[in-house]
């Protein structure tokens, strides 16, 4: 009976606001397959661990930054179409989009062999979801929980209110700016399970990383990362 009624609602929403691609405004869907095959994807040689595209024959940035995330692997790279995508989904209130931004995840999830019992959102501090009416994180999260059949709990929450990342200024600072910055809320959610993070973009990983040691903290046994987009 609910789903009727939310089948109802989204019908008589899209018809005093029909759908319209958020990249090109053609009618009809809000990411149109034209755009999103135009998206870069993240591919190439990359680490394996934290999905840096590789120059060498070893990470550097794994070097300096020993990771206690198994594995991050991102459906693009964020630059050009992608850049404006995140920037309507987060900041120009377009939450429509997250069925058309998780359905990549979705894609790389099974492409690069996700196995997992529970998925995590990263959390934004309270101010900031107050400021955005939603976590974009968490609704990534739910529609690829939907989609899998998994369960997704936010079972991590900021301890301290760190500077935003994009305001800062290095790869250094963003990790020092996340240090201990999140806790484990609902261990026994996590505990003795494979957990994978989810958020919508990664650039240092500092983020995903740091929620990665509160998660081990809680009991879980693998943890790994998936985005929509790495800043290379």
């Amino acid at each position: 009976m609910t789903l009727s009624l939310a089948r109802i609602g989204h019908a008589a929403l899209d018809l005093l606001y029909p759908p319209r691609c958020a990249l090109c405004s053609r009618g009809g869907v809000f990411l149109c397959a034209s755009c999103l095959d135009s998206l870069t994807v993240a591919g190439g040689r990359r680490c394996d661990t934290c999905w840096m595209p590789l120059r060498g024959r070893s990470c550097h940035a794994c070097l300096e930054h020993p990771r206690a995330l198994d594995r991050v692997r991102s459906a693009f790279c964020y630059e050009g179409g992608v850049r404006r995508l995140v920037h309507s989904f987060k900041f120009g209130g377009q939450s429509s989009l997250a069925p058309s931004l998780a359905a990549p995840m979705l894609a790389s999830w099974h492409h690069h062999g996700f196995d997992a019992e529970v998925i995590v959102p990263v959390p934004l501090t309270g101010r900031r979801r107050r400021e955005r009416g939603f976590n974009q994180s968490a609704l990534l999260a739910r529609e690829l929980g939907r989609d899998l059949g998994l369960p997704v709990v936010e079972a991590l929450s900021r301890r301290s209110s760190p500077r935003h990342q994009a305001q800062s200024t290095s790869a250094e600072e963003r990790w020092r700016n996340v240090e201990g910055a999140f806790v484990g809320s609902q261990p026994e959610a996590v505990r003795g399970r494979r957990v994978v993070l989810i958020d919508d973009i990664t650039t240092t990983g500092a983020t995903l990383d740091a929620c990665a040691r509160a998660l081990r903290e809680a009991g879980a046994t693998h943890v790994s990362g998936l985005t929509l987009a790495r800043e290379d």
